[in-house]
């Protein structure tokens, strides 16, 4: 299987002595451990909301940036590269190819030494699908990785602990079990019956950063010896999110405008432990923690695809009608990318609140400028997928011609 994927790839290595970009050529095994051919593949079929397109129909792609893109898409193709070649790359959206059709472009990108180069690779390997959305939604925000200084034992105000794994829990396909100590098992109880009963932690911090760390689902924590740790999310307790700020605003305790994680955080400071206690406990899921190492700090924590997140490299999108580590050229507006703004993304993330055709979730980075810019991000925008030459070629086959998808009349 490896070896199948890597004589693709190695056509890097012909790609990266030309001084222009050279054609694809598929290198062919030899020798006594030749493998049988594969089973041809399925002519994919788009669905009725994807549209194939051109190059020049995207908006200014011959000056975008396309250095973290390509960094983040990479990453992508090593995850490829673990996978069964003749397997669809998702079978939520099997239009995309199987994993030998992505073999092609990510030995070319592997070429890329800048982007020139992987502005001619692209133009080469792929070929660009506009997603309409049926519905007329289009929707794209951004996310943050959040930094919060934390303490290895608990020290005011850094008392609250950062929660780790329990050795009780039972995943229970999503639904998770407590094991008790007799060996029977329960629902897993809510936030208020857990931090009673007490929990192990990987760190402590504020309360307030613990809680809206629960909230944003992982978060980079730094000590005072300047070391840091990741903590990244493991599992919840099963029980509905229920809002907090939603709780502070309607029994009077903070207004609509204080409704902010500094405004939180401010009212917390001010109301005590006991009552902070009670405004926490209005929300019974509860989210606990792995500690993990920080790696690369350019890089963010890994997202669905397993690969770690690249700042305006990476997007989070809806996998039940994408596939993970797809580039997906978006042209949107947000003060935080500087007003108008078109890019190239990898898809390599979801999130329980990204749904839809044209959904995206960008991440900004890592600490409190990243997360400033992330908050500015709230726009409608455009959306195109890249998919592989040899697939759009499939995809014409079966009787699409051009950017008209429509099935031939009868």
């Amino acid at each position: 299987m490896w070896s199948r994927f890597r004589s693709f790839v190695l056509l890097l290595l012909l790609a990266a002595c030309q001084s222009q970009p050279a054609p694809i050529k598929v290198i062919q095994p030899t020798g006594p451990e030749v493998l049988q051919p594969l089973p041809p593949a399925a002519p994919p079929k788009l669905p009725a909301w994807e549209t194939l397109a051109e190059f020049s129909d995207l908006p200014n792609w011959s000056s975008v940036r396309l250095e973290a893109a390509v960094s983040a898409f990479k990453r992508s193709c090593e995850k490829f590269s673990a996978l069964e070649i003749t397997a669809p790359l998702s079978s939520a959206a099997p239009w995309a190819g199987r994993v030998e059709d992505w073999a092609e472009p990510c030995g070319a990108l592997s070429a890329a030494r800048s982007d020139e180069d992987a502005r001619a690779l692209m133009e080469q390997v792929f070929v660009p699908v506009e997603v309409v959305p049926p519905d007329g939604s289009r929707k794209f925000t951004g996310y943050f990785e959040p930094t919060y200084e934390a303490r290895r034992t608990p020290t005011p105000p850094f008392t609250e602990p950062v929660p780790a794994l329990p050795a009780d829990l039972i995943p229970n396909n999503g639904k998770p079990l407590q094991r008790l100590p007799n060996g029977t098992t329960r629902p897993y109880p809510a936030r208020a019956q857990i931090t009673t009963s007490g929990v192990q932690a990987i760190a402590y911090a504020h309360p307030a950063d613990v809680f809206f760390l629960q909230i944003q689902g992982s978060g980079r924590l730094t000590f005072p010896d300047g070391t840091t740790m990741r903590a990244v999310y493991a599992a919840h307790n099963g029980h509905k999110f229920v809002s907090t700020a939603n709780w502070l605003i309607r029994t009077g305790r903070i207004t609509r405008g204080e409704a902010s994680m500094q405004g939180i955080r401010a009212w917390m400071n001010r109301a005590g432990p006991a009552e902070t206690r009670m405004a926490m406990n209005q929300n019974p899921r509860f989210v606990f923690f792995n500690a993990e190492v920080e790696g690369d700090p350019s890089l963010g924590p890994a997202g669905a695809e397993g690969v770690p997140l690249t700042p305006l490299g990476s997007m989070a999108v809806d996998t039940s009608l994408h596939p993970l580590g797809v580039p997906m050229f978006v042209q949107t507006t947000a003060p935080g990318l500087g007003g108008d703004w078109s890019g190239l993304l990898v898809a390599q993330d979801t999130g329980g609140a990204i749904k839809g055709a044209v959904r995206g979730d960008i991440y900004f980075g890592t600490g409190p400028q990243a997360g400033e810019r992330a908050g500015t991000m709230n726009a409608p925008g455009r959306l195109w997928v890249f998919l592989p030459r040899a697939v759009a070629a499939r995809i014409r086959n079966e009787g699409y011609a051009g950017l008209d998808m429509a099935p031939p009349a009868p």
